[in-house]
């Protein structure tokens, strides 16, 4: 019978490149930049990595097709590399890859990066991917922006909260994250906003302002990894383990059944509990120290606080407005300002909120660190409510 992958793999080094809008380079030099300080972090040589994956969502606006790029960016010793795309769980894909190889046995060491460079398009949201099916017969005049905004009113219908007051909470949502990327060096924005400047900003999608929709950017992430028994073998005395990597995909029921009401991520809750299934949790508000999630929009953020159990039915807005998710609060969220600050660069940003785990479990995290951390939990959600992937991975301390 299967038993996961509990602390089956460690994680040896993590990099991250600054995101924003990077003018001065192109995706390989994106990716040298996040490869350069994880593999200084894990203290091992280019020829000791074994396989690579690559995240990658818009090969047509970047590096191409196929996984070569990287091999070729890094100089790689001519090892696999497969490149991967599953919507905003990109970079996730990427890691799952990478820990499921060395989980199996199949290398020691392996790599993982996501990258997107988005900027360069010049499209001030997401560019449009070539035409087929995905487009013409699933996206019939869906934008990203109405679909999520129709979440909001669903959620608001069926927990008969006032628009007013789930308004609030969102502008909170913002603002938390906005105070949490001013501590981080490699936010793409960097700067406070108010709640009034929040609820005041031009509408998108009601009842979603622009400051409730995270932005585009260029970034990329990398992580190495390698089993536990070798990096005790390497002199690694703590190192961060993978708990959990769980993945659900929508498999119709949203667009065809009258049970789903809308309100709500299916394929978050299904994922959530086979995660905390694998790494023995039991009550995440109690035992998760801080959260990733996907924060495409600041209604997303607070309803999947209720699909990851750590908010009450209907009880998201309360907890937001109470602080629970603030960065000094009970489960801290968006630790590093999330896409909100970050924005999405699709490739990466998976592999992202894995290195702010890591970074906050070793206790790098500088100005922005936590107390004490243990379990740390990251959310991907690509695609739009009615038709999407979800993916929750938990991280943790490990004495080797």
């Amino acid at each position: 019978m299967a038993k996961g992958i509990k602390d089956k793999v460690a994680i040896i080094g993590m990099g991250c490149s600054r995101f924003g809008e990077r003018w001065d380079c192109g995706p390989e030099e994106l990716i040298l930049e996040a490869f350069k300080e994880a593999l200084a972090d894990a203290g091992i040589a280019r020829e000791d990595i074994e396989m690579a994956w690559l995240g990658l969502f818009y090969q047509e606006q970047s590096t191409g097709k196929s996984a070569l790029p990287l091999a070729l960016s890094l100089r790689l010793p001519n090892i696999p590399v497969t490149r991967v795309e599953n919507m905003c769980a990109t970079g996730t894909e990427a890691l799952r890859g990478a820990v499921y190889a060395v989980a199996a046995g199949a290398c020691d060491i392996a790599l993982a990066v996501g990258v997107e460079k988005l900027k360069d398009t010049g499209y001030a949201g997401l560019p449009e991917r070539t035409k087929g099916t995905f487009d013409d017969l699933w996206l019939p005049n869906a934008t990203a922006p109405g679909a999520f905004a129709q979440l909001a009113s669903a959620y608001a219908a069926k927990h008969k909260i006032p628009m007013e007051d789930l308004k609030r909470a969102m502008a909170h949502v913002s603002v938390k994250s906005h105070d949490n990327g001013v501590l981080n060096p490699k936010a793409h924005l960097r700067k406070r906003i108010t709640e009034e400047e929040a609820l005041k900003a031009s509408t998108v999608a009601y009842p979603l302002g622009l400051l409730d929709c995270c932005g585009v950017s260029d970034g990329a992430a990398c992580a190495i990894v390698t089993t536990v028994e070798k990096a005790r073998e390497m002199g690694f005395t703590d190192v961060v383990t993978v708990k959990a990597m769980q993945l659900a995909p929508s498999n119709g029921y949203e667009m065809s059944n009258t049970g789903w009401d809308g309100s709500y991520f299916l394929t978050t809750r299904v994922a959530a509990q086979k995660a905390y299934q694998e790494a023995g949790i039991t009550n995440p508000r109690e035992e998760i120290s801080m959260m990733e999630v996907h924060d495409c929009f600041s209604v997303t953020e607070l309803v999947v606080m209720e699909d990851l159990g750590v908010s009450p039915e209907g009880g998201a807005s309360k907890d937001i407005l109470d602080g629970v998710f603030d960065r000094d609060g009970k489960v801290p969220c968006q630790v590093d300002g999330g896409l909100k600050c970050f924005g999405h660069p699709i490739g990466a940003t998976g592999l992202r909120m894995a290195y702010e785990m890591y970074l906050q479990l070793l206790g790098r995290a500088g100005d922005r660190q936590i107390s004490n951390p243990t379990i740390g939990l990251t959310h991907n959600l690509g695609g739009h409510p009615f038709r999407n992937v979800a993916s929750v991975s938990l991280f943790g301390l490990h004495a080797t």
